[in-house]
């Protein structure tokens, strides 16, 4: 039998008030003034007043119950997510100025930290790409005669040769601008030039490290783009890049030389992602600088760095630039900047003594500041012999009896020690100390570009994030653990079935997953199914304004969603978190409205509604979770949606279309989808009377993709 809900008493005052009243009568007739006047009636009133007050308290069983029941399972509240942004900075300091670990930034009020440090010089740098661009034509004189010009300063082409029109396209500090996309670049190469400031001594950057900030466009990957998550713990490098700077040397052919640079740190897994790559420069400054040109119509030529501006390319000192040996491009890139940093949103917490051992099992402290960053407190207990780090674990079941470990619930901002038989408790009289830990986080911390702009630890440097900081969240809320309840019983924070990684994926802190769904042993490479040991993830974002009929998930949610469920998936599982994959779908809708409804208003309706049924997001589709994966599209099912808008006579005709990619045209009819796919809903057509036009003629075939053709920039200007 279900499980029977209490009956709780929900009476207000006014209710217990009438009802002993209108019980006077039959217990003492003899009472009529029921006016309030009356000292009985005033007696009643104050009965009333104690008893709503008593009901109230009786109501909150059933929720205490819950409280307490989450307190009993130990399942803490997700504590706030911390933001995080890339900053740049500069310094008029010739010798650089060192911007520690940890050091403290602000955006206004809000705190921020760096998570690496850097060594601010004063520089700056301009990332350009030599972008493929159309062979001059008649119409283009002057055009092709600095081409004409270049060929013969090169003393022509041989027969394996042929010329590769490029234009110089760098990547502009503004974030309203287009990112430039070196997949379209004739040398695979980004190229970034080092540019000197006015206080800049050359001769003080010989085996200086440099840190390159590099943030890729955040564009939709293909499914089979997508690379399986890591695995936590382990160290993803990407595919390999070498960077390279200019000699400032010539061979005796007059080609440029240049020289590999090492790599001490990268976090941006070979430039596809956002992060920070560390450069070490030559140990003497005489081993690097710009390319000295007898002849300037060869500037940007071959091996040569591309050209800039002449103001620019005054300042130039040298030359950077990274490729793939194996050939890749890079794809489109949005920033590149010099001194960079990672920051998250947080403050470090002074050394805090949070009490004494008692000795008594599970005890618990609370330290002064909440939420904690994870991983971040430092907790010691003294002992014989001095204080003694203890160990954060996740539970107490595989602890020993003497033990060393604590559980810290992030969100509370307490730390509990164990019962004696698993987890030794603090004994009587030994202090217990946090050494240090960091707390923040909180959707306030997902500031603009820009506001990020103080570095009080370092007067002499001046900083900003040139990007938007991304991925504060609020902490959990009471109503939101209380439903997690079944589902944390069920799985205990490890994802083993498929309803684990769903549920798991849409509760990523921070990403705002709208949706997600688990393709068990689907192939996404290959788009195959049955291939064993391997789960496919497919996330939503919770709104795309871009894409509004199409929601599709950028790589930051897919790389937060990766790493969530990576911690908690099992070993022999080979994880993919991907997009979703869409199949273009047209309806075209012919009806009769019913006497007395406005045609104009019964049509949009029944668009609205055909729309909301196709689309993928949730409170939508046909159960109120979106279109489930894979479910064809059918004629009569979107018939009887539209015919539940009311004013709806009957239908006269409608009619589903799919767009065929491989044949570019539209098949008539169910639209049957791969098990991966949704609908799109690209055009809908809602007429009274019988449909004249199939669906997807009006729209015509989606036009081919074409790659963007830069105009060339190499011109005479008068």
């Amino acid at each position: 039998m279900p499980i029977p809900t209490p009956i709780l008493d929900d009476r207000s005052y006014q209710q217990l008030r009438d009802e002993l009243i209108r019980r006077i009568p039959v217990y003492t007739p003899e009472w009529t003034d029921h006016n309030p006047s009356d000292p009985g009636i005033t007696l009643i009133e104050l009965f009333a007043f104690l008893g709503e007050n008593l009901l109230f308290r009786f109501n909150q069983i059933p929720e205490s119950t819950k409280l307490e029941y989450l307190r009993l399972l130990q399942i803490p509240l997700r504590p706030a997510v911390s933001a995080r942004a890339l900053l740049t900075m500069t310094t008029e300091q010739p010798a650089g100025v060192l911007v520690p670990l940890y050091s403290e930034a602000k955006a206004g009020d809000i705190a921020f930290e760096t998570l690496s440090e850097a060594m601010v010089w004063p520089l700056s740098v301009v990332a350009a790409g030599r972008i493929q661009a159309a062979a001059p034509d008649g119409d283009e004189q002057e055009v092709q005669e600095f081409v004409l010009r270049t060929l013969d300063a090169l003393g022509g082409l041989s027969e394996a040769e042929e010329p590769a029109y490029y234009s110089t396209v760098t990547i502009s500090p503004d974030d309203s601008e287009p990112p430039v996309d070196f997949g379209a670049a004739v040398d695979g190469m980004i190229w970034v030039a080092v540019i000197r400031e006015t206080k800049t001594d050359e001769s003080a950057l010989g085996n200086a490290l440099l840190n390159l900030g590099f943030v890729p466009d955040q564009v939709v990957p293909r499914m089979e783009e997508v690379d399986s998550c890591p695995g936590a713990g382990t160290a993803a490098s990407g595919p390999a890049v070498e960077w390279q700077i200019s000699t400032g040397e010539l061979d005796s052919a007059g080609q440029p030389q240049y020289k590999a640079v090492a790599i001490e740190g990268d976090t941006t897994r070979g430039l596809t992602q956002e992060g920070i790559v560390r450069l070490r420069l030559p140990r003497n400054a005489s081993d690097f600088g710009v390319f000295p040109l007898e002849d300037p119509d060869l500037r940007g030529t071959g091996d040569l760095p591309p050209a800039l501006d002449g103001d620019t390319e005054a300042k130039v000192l040298f030359w950077l630039r990274a490729f793939r040996h194996d050939g890749s491009r890079f794809g489109k890139v949005r920033h590149v900047g010099v001194n960079a940093a990672e920051v998250r949103q947080s403050r470090r917490a002074l050394p805090e003594f949070i009490g004494t051992g008692t000795a008594e099992e599970s005890q618990t402290y609370k330290l002064a500041h909440r939420p904690v960053i994870e991983g971040s407190l430092v907790l010691e207990v003294e002992q014989a012999g001095g204080w003694k780090r203890w160990t954060e674990v996740d539970g107490f079941h595989a602890s020993g009896a003497d033990a060393g470990h604590y559980i810290l619930d992030r969100e509370a901002g307490t730390v509990r020690f164990g019962n004696g038989l698993q987890g030794l408790p603090p004994q009587i009289g030994q202090r217990i100390r946090s050494v240090e830990y960091r707390y923040g986080g909180g959707a306030r911390g997902n500031v603009a570009a820009g506001a990020i702009n103080k570095l009080p630890s370092a007067p002499s440097v001046k900083a900003e994030n040139p990007l938007a900081a991304v991925g504060g969240a609020e902490a959990e809320s009471i109503e939101q653990a209380l439903e997690r309840i079944p589902g944390e019983l069920r799985r205990r924070d490890r994802a083993v079935t498929a309803s684990d990684f769903r549920e798991l994926a849409s509760m990523t802190p921070g990403a705002q997953v709208g949706r997600a769904e688990c393709l068990p042993r689907f192939h996404p490479p290959t788009r195959t199914g049955e291939r064993p040991g391997i789960v496919s993830v497919v996330v939503w974002p919770a709104e795309d304004h871009s894409n509004p009929n199409a929601p599709r998930p950028d790589r930051n949610l897919l790389r937060s969603v990766c790493e969530w469920l990576d911690a908690r998936r099992l070993v022999t599982t080979e994880l993919y978190v991907i997009p979703p994959a869409y199949r273009k779908v047209a309806v075209a809708v012919g009806l009769q409205v019913k006497d007395g409804y406005g045609v104009e208003a019964v049509r949009r309706w029944v668009e609205l509604v055909i729309r909301q049924y196709l689309a993928p997001l949730p409170p939508y589709g046909p159960t109120g979770t979106g279109w489930p994966l894979g479910r064809r599209v059918h004629g009569p099912e979107l018939e009887a949606a539209a015919l539940q808008v009311e004013g709806v006579e009957f239908l006269e005709d409608l009619k589903v279309a799919g767009f065929d990619e491989a044949a570019q045209q539209w098949v008539q009819g169910t639209v049957e989808l791969a098990l991966y796919e949704v609908p799109e809903l690209t055009g809908i057509t809602v007429v009274e009377g019988p449909v004249t036009l199939n669906p997807g003629e009006a729209i015509g075939a989606p036009p081919p993709g074409k790659t963007p053709v830069p105009i060339p920039v190499i011109r005479q200007v008068c």
